[in-house]
Parts: C-alpha cells; structure tokens; sequence
C-alpha cells in the first residue's frame, strides 16, 4: 500500500473517507489490469498509479484522483461500466467514461478525423475535469514515448504538440503545458530541437554567472526598502518556447529578453507594485516592456507584473512580480480552482475563473446554489463557446479543420475596449475581428477603427496590448474584401451570411 500512500500524501487534509475512496480506486484497477505489460515492459498499473500522483500534484480531488486510477478500465475491456457505477457511484463513471471517450480518439493531424477534435471539445465544455485526466494520462505516457514505434510515436508526439499543449496553455496549466511541449519537441523537430538546444546552452553559461550577481543586488535594495517577505527564484525558457520565439527573431537569440526571467513571488499585491516601484527607482526599465497582467490578467487568467530591465552587468533581466495565489494559478491554472472539495461542500473560485463552475455538473462539487443557477454564458470564456458552437455548426469538415487550426492553436493576443475590457483574438487578427467579437451587428457596420488613438486600415494587424475603437456606420454592410481581413472563425461566419443576404 506504499503507493496508495504516495498518492494520499499529495492531498492536502483528506477525510477518512476520501482515503478510502482512493484506495479502494487503487485495488480495483490494479486488480483489473493485473498482467498487464506496457511497452517498457513495466506493470500496466504503474501508468495509473503515475496519472493519479501527476493529478494529486494539480490538487485534484480525491473523485478525480480515483477516476485517474480507474480511466483504463473500461476501455481495456477488463470492466463493466455498472461495476464502476456499483463500486464508486455516478460521478465517478462519468469522469471514466468521459476519459474512455478521449482515449478512443486517434489524431492525424488538424486535417483528418475533425469529428474527433469537436468530440475533445465537447469534452472540455461538458467537464473540465474529463480533460484534465486526459492531460494527466498523456503525460505520463509521453515519459514513455521511446519504447513505441518510430512511426506511430511520432503521430503521438504530434497530436500532443498541436492538440494537448494548446489546451494545456488555454486552460492556464503551465505546468502540464511545459512539461508535454519540451517531451514532444525533439520528436516532431529534431533539428530545430538540437539548433535551439545548443543555442540556448550557449547563452545560459553567460547569463547564469550575471543573474547570481542581480540576485544579490535585488536582495538588497528590497530589503533596504523594509521588503523582507518574499521569495525570489528564477526560471528559463522551455526549449518549444523559445524555439517558437527564435522563429519569429529570425533565429537571433540575442533579440530575445525574457530567456531567463526572476521571479519576485510577494504576500499581496500591494508589495507587488511597490517593488516595481523599487526597482525601477533603481534600474532602467526597457521602454515598451512594462506589463501590467494584474490590473488586465491574459486570456487564461495570468497574473504578474513584468518589467524588463538594464541590470547594469551587460545584459537585460525580465523580472516578474507576483502574489503566491497567482504564482499558483500560474502553475496548475484550472487545475487550481477545479480544486479539493471543502468540508462545506465549497471552492474558493476566484472571479476569473467563475466560468468553471458552470462546467462541473454535480451538486456535492460545489454549493447547491450554484449548481441550480443557470449556466450565464458570459462568464465562459469565447475560446470556449466557439469550440462549442463548431460542434453544433453544419460547415463542412474542411472549414472546420481549417478554422480551427487558426483560431485556437496559436498563439493569441489580448486587446483592450476603450473601456479596458480585454478581447482575446488569434495573432494577426484585424479590426474586423475585433469588431465581430464584440457583437455581430457592431461587425456588420463597421465604419472605420482607430488602433490606439489613430485611424487605421481595416485589414491592420492587431498588436498584444492594443486599445481598438470601432467607428459604427449602420449604412455600412459586409463587403467581400472584408473576408480576406477576417482572421477568426466567427468573423468570417458573419460576413458570409451578410453577404449571401445581400445575394438573395
């Protein structure tokens, strides 16, 4: 039972009765999948036992954790779903049979099989918790990935880099997201791999010896100012990460800042923007590099405050600045707040993260109020709802593989409303986007826009940051160029239907 307990261990205050729940999980499946063997020739349980102690570390719950354990079991055709039902209740099945849905799943890139890429999303909408298994169960079987055969593993390795580290990112979960980019990378890119490998071993021989020196600088002028609560470390740029960031530098390393960044982690926000305070009062910021993700968190909900700035030895340090609650969110995201159950039956959700609610169906997860209360669609994020409404749609598979491809595996930006609501767009997107995501007859009569204060055309590219105001004319109507300057999904799918309007 040490393994039982290595999981256990992991979960913080569990009752006597989510202790058993987990453990009577653990002799089920490993019973079930007695004589198993994987690939490595390892015990097949060990690749459960592994899913349930990667979803232990995101601070899952102990429903979850034991759906982990047992999400193979019905799919290796060694369990009946009533028998998962009879031992473990509803709630539990559902998470399994939701996971077994996934596994059957076989991507061949965004242009084949997209009926299973809309069951996926379906998936996510239904129940967050069913994709987090998934991300758990793909983890740990990447850390395996060279016992499967060269052809089939790289299809794996793929369907990972461009399916299940965009949701892993979207979903906030950093820490899946680096883990499964960096594994996948060198099997999809083995050249660009070993180019980005070596590039950055290079540069962090120099960088590490002046980061050590700053250290000891910022220690001081925060301790000199009466900040003497923090923590400070640092991290580096995952290899994908940076090899994504060299693509668009033309491979120029040296144009890159934020390779290695320090990490000033602080008890409220307060201290937050006094040490930004601090250390600009000391070191030269970089213009243009000042970021304030606290007050305009990201799309999935980042929080930090990030400067870049002169370090006086030669080089330049991005410095991120943030609460422990954020660092947290930062880490496991979702993950955070899709949480350990309460004794009161209650999660503290913070408002960014509201929506989650919604997508967790089961009364004992959270209060009864919120679980009557009707779904408010609002509090969804887009990306969300769009993904939804491809399952619903009737456009062909072509434009939906298209479509998608675009819109949600790729980087994104953020964008500001005149009044500061942030809009969350694909990169490149145009005014005409941005105007259709606000609402679709603000879209149907765009006049003009200003990008920042200034007139521009209608097919700019929008930039990280930017504040957009749509000048309306309800004379105005779609026209066909106005496809050609669309980006997303939503904004072509209006102008279309405005056009054939018109035709008719």
């Amino acid at each position: 039972m040490d393994d039982v307990k290595k999981i256990t261990n992991l979960i913080s205050s569990p009752s006597k009765e989510d202790l058993q729940l987990i453990a009577r999980a653990f002799e089920f499946s490993k019973k079930a999948h007695e004589g198993q063997k994987r690939l490595s020739g390892e015990p097949y349980f060990n690749h459960l036992c592994e899913t349930a102690k990667i979803l232990a570390n995101l601070r899952m719950s102990p429903i979850t954790i034991s759906a982990g354990l047992l999400h193979d079991t019905i799919e290796n055709g060694v369990t009946k779903e009533k028998e998962i039902k009879g031992n473990f209740g509803d709630e539990v099945l559902f998470l399994v049979q939701g996971a077994t849905k996934l596994g059957k799943l076989k991507y061949r890139g965004v242009e084949r099989h997209n009926e299973s890429l809309r069951k996926l999303f379906v998936a996510v909408s239904q129940d967050i918790r069913v994709i987090i298994i998934k991300l758990a169960d793909r983890l740990d079987n990447m850390k395996t990935l060279e016992y499967i055969p060269k052809e089939e593993r790289e299809r794996i390795a793929k369907e990972t880099l461009e399916i299940y580290v965009p949701i892993a990112y979207r979903l906030g979960i950093r820490k899946l997201n680096r883990q499964l980019e960096d594994i996948s990378f060198p099997f999809v890119y083995p050249k660009e791999y070993e180019k980005t490998k070596s590039l950055l071993k290079q540069k962090r021989k120099e960088d590490y010896q002046k980061l050590d020196k700053f250290q000891k600088s910022i220690r001081k002028a925060l301790a000199k100012n009466g900040i003497t609560t923090f923590v400070l470390d640092y991290r580096i740029k995952t290899f994908y990460s940076l090899y994504n960031k060299l693509l668009r530098k033309d491979w120029n390393i040296e144009k890159i800042h934020d390779i290695s960044a320090l990490r000033i982690i602080l008890s409220d926000v307060d201290d937050c923007y006094k040490v930004m305070g601090i250390i600009h009062g000391i070191w030269r910021p970089l213009p243009g590099r000042i970021k304030d993700y606290i007050a305009f968190p990201k799309p999935n909900g980042y929080q930090a405050l990030h400067t870049t700035i002169f370090t006086g030895y030669g080089n330049v340090v991005e410095i991120q600045i943030k609460t422990k609650k954020m660092h947290q969110e930062a880490e496991y995201g979702i993950a955070s707040h899709v949480a350990y159950k309460e004794k009161n039956n209650k999660s503290k959700i913070s408002s960014s993260f509201e929506w989650i609610k919604k997508l967790l169906p089961f009364k004992n997860f959270f209060d009864e109020k919120s679980f009557n209360k009707e779904i408010n669609h609002e509090d969804i994020p887009s990306w969300i709802k769009e993904l939804v409404e491809y399952q619903s749609s009737e456009r062909k598979n072509t434009e939906f593989a298209e479509n998608l491809k675009k819109d949600f595996f790729q980087e994104r930006i953020f964008v500001f409303t005149p009044k500061g609501d942030v809009i969350d767009l694909p990169i490149e997107s145009s005014p005409v986007d941005f105007a259709y995501a606000i609402h679709s007859e603000i879209g149907n009569s765009i006049g003009g826009a200003k990008v920042n204060g200034k007139m521009v055309s209608l097919n700019s590219r929008l930039k990280n940051g930017d504040i957009i105001e749509i000048i309306v004319n309800k004379k105005n109507k779609p026209s066909q160029k106005w496809l050609e300057y669309a980006k997303t999904a939503t904004a072509k799918k209006h102008i279309r239907s405005m056009l054939q309007n018109q035709n008719k």
